[in-house]
Order: C-alpha cells, then structure tokens, then sequence
C-alpha cells in the first residue's frame, strides 16, 4: 500500500522511521531513500545499525532548496536522481518489503527528480512492496493514489521565533 505523510507541521520524517523500524522489527527488509538530509541527524544513526534497514548516503552539507543556488540544485538533482533509481532498482531486485521516500515531495517539488518518474514507480511497484512517501506539497495523484494520506499541519514551531534546530529534537 501506499502511504503519504506531508504537511509543513513536524514529524512526517520520524513517522515514517518509526513504520520502517516496525517494518524492520517484524523481519521485513527496508530499503530508505532520505533526501535532503544530511548524516549528520540522529535517526541516521539508529537506522545504519538497524536490522533488516538499508539506509542511503547522504551528503554531509546540504541547503534547504529555498537556500541552493542554481548550481547546487543541479548538483544535488544528479545526486537525487542517482539515489533514486539505485535505490528503486535495488527494492525491486532484492524483494524489499518496503521502501520509504523521505522528503521526496520537496525533491520533485524543487524539479530534482521527474514526478512522472516517481510516479511510474510506485504505480507499477509489485502490490507485496510497502512504499512510504514524505513531504511538504504532494502532487494530487500521489494523494489520490495512496491508501492512508496524513496531513502534517503546523500551528507553532520554535523555527518561527529564529531557533535552530536542535540536535536530538529537530535532527
């Protein structure tokens, strides 16, 4: 089945590591796909030493989209769409059970990877493959395809009044 966590409220990323980690726990093999994300936050860590958990590299500096200059979205467009299709293939080929797309609507929404693309993907996955997907702005097929859609919606964030994130809470 296919699931959507999106919205601009906190917590769509560890609602998705904390199915991917039930997932895991229940002998089922994860692949998850983090975009946008460097290594330096704490679910990082968990998931490398989680059983039954592959999780990506990603690299260790990275912009918010809003921030990248035009050339750092087309460095990091290539490195996405790299990320992508190993990773799909790799879900496919090995029988993962199932496959977790983390910030991918941010991704697609920042014209880094093909949404055609994603979308093909998760309408030809075999019905056996779990697939999660994350983000802020969905595009409305992947909302119209998914079978449990949750929306994230922020009332108050500390980011508002100018205070990073913080390690442990935020990353």
């Amino acid at each position: 089945m296919l699931h959507v966590y999106y919205g601009d409220g906190k917590g769509k990323t560890t609602a998705a590591i904390g199915i991917a980690v039930r997932a895991a726990g229940s002998k089922m093999k994860v692949m998850f796909l983090q975009f946008l994300k460097t290594e330096f936050s704490g679910e990082r860590h968990v998931l490398h030493h989680t059983e039954n958990v592959t999780i990506t590299t990603c690299p260790l500096e990275l912009n918010f989209t809003y921030d990248m200059t035009d050339s750092e979205k087309q460095q990091a467009s290539v490195l996405f769409k790299g990320m992508f299709e190993r990773g799909a293939t790799t879900a496919l080929s090995e029988r993962y059970d199932m496959i977790v797309l983390d910030e991918i609507f941010d991704v697609i929404g920042a014209g880094m990877i093909s949404e055609t693309q994603v979308f093909e993907f998760i309408a030809n996955a075999p019905i056996s493959l779990e697939i999660i997907m994350t983000g802020h702005n969905p595009p409305q097929r992947f909302i119209d395809a998914a079978d449990y859609v949750t929306e994230f919606k922020k009332i108050k964030h500390p980011y508002d009044r100018g205070i990073k994130g913080r390690i442990g809470v935020e990353f």
